[in-house]
């Protein structure tokens, strides 16, 4: 899963999709069939590598007020080249809304499958939870 940059609730938070609206965690929780958001964070990020689910971000670092992805300024990509290393039997790559998925050709070249999927964010209220779950769980079908 790779996300653009932590929001100020989860960088305050010292955790990946830490605002509690942030729709992350109850959706992986749905897809694998357990309690994730109502577990402490050390045991989510246990139970998402246990189903072999990766979390990282595409931005190393930015300049940004607030928390959305239209004002992230000044943004330094993280090495996604160094993915072979860190996770050598990747076969594909979801990313968490559309400011991440503008990676997707660089994951592409990389020989890595990707869909785009809509953001997990409290900021994209447009699409539906039960919408998102499905296209999520669409891929994590296809791909886990």
């Amino acid at each position: 899963m790779l996300g653009s940059f932590p929001s100020s609730a989860s960088l305050a938070a010292h955790q990946y999709y830490g605002h509690p609206r942030n729709q992350f965690w109850p959706i992986l929780g749905r897809i694998f069939g357990e309690p994730l958001a109502d577990l402490p964070y050390p045991q989510r990020l246990e139970r998402v590598l246990d189903h072999r689910v990766g979390i990282w971000d595409v931005y190393a670092a930015c300049r940004r007020t607030g928390s959305l992805d239209s004002q992230i300024h000044a943004p330094m990509s993280n090495d996604l080249e160094s993915l072979r290393q860190l996770a050598p039997q990747l076969r594909a790559v979801a990313f968490n809304g559309q400011a991440a998925g503008r990676f997707r050709a660089r994951i592409g070249e990389l020989g890595y499958a990707w869909d785009v999927l809509p953001s997990t964010s409290p900021a994209h209220a447009a699409c539906r939870f039960e919408e998102k779950l499905s296209l999520w769980m669409a891929f994590f079908q296809a791909w886990c």
